[in-house]
């Protein structure tokens, strides 16, 4: 028994030490943009985007940044609470879907507006790191 919890103890040690699995660390990401987006740190969510990001319309980088700026410049408070999250791993990257309910406004305790939406996105893995490479969204009410 001794030598069980020795043995145990070390793939522990081990699997600690071990690289992220890129689930993990694409969800870590995924919660990196979410915690920007409710900071309202348009420069952060910027840095999440691919350089050859592709939005709905032909939206860019730069466009997605605009639109956050404009987006945290009319709303105080910012929300972003994101559904269970379908990822979907291929070599290199991966899929995710998942509703995304955003809700903005000026009050300390009520959000003034807010919409549900169906969101489909495309990362793209370096290592460890992940960037958005497309999103597409569709109102969901």
């Amino acid at each position: 028994m001794k030598r069980f919890l020795q043995v145990a103890a070390m793939v522990l040690v081990l699997a600690g030490c071990a690289r992220t699995a890129p689930e993990e660390s694409l969800r870590r990401t995924i919660g990196e943009v979410q915690t920007a987006i409710e900071e309202r740190d348009a420069g952060a969510v910027a840095d999440g985007i691919a350089q050859d990001f592709i939005g709905p319309g032909g939206m860019d980088r730069k466009a997605a940044q605009r639109l956050a700026a404009v987006v945290f410049l009319q709303n105080r408070k910012v929300g972003v609470t994101l559904g269970p999250l379908d990822i979907k791993l291929q070599p290199g990257g991966a899929t995710v879907k998942c509703t995304a309910a955003l809700t903005g406004g000026d009050s300390a305790l009520l959000p003034t507006s807010g919409q549900v939406y169906d969101v489909t996105s495309t990362w793209r893995q370096d290592g460890d790191d992940w960037e958005l490479v497309s999103a597409e969204w569709e109102p969901r009410l």
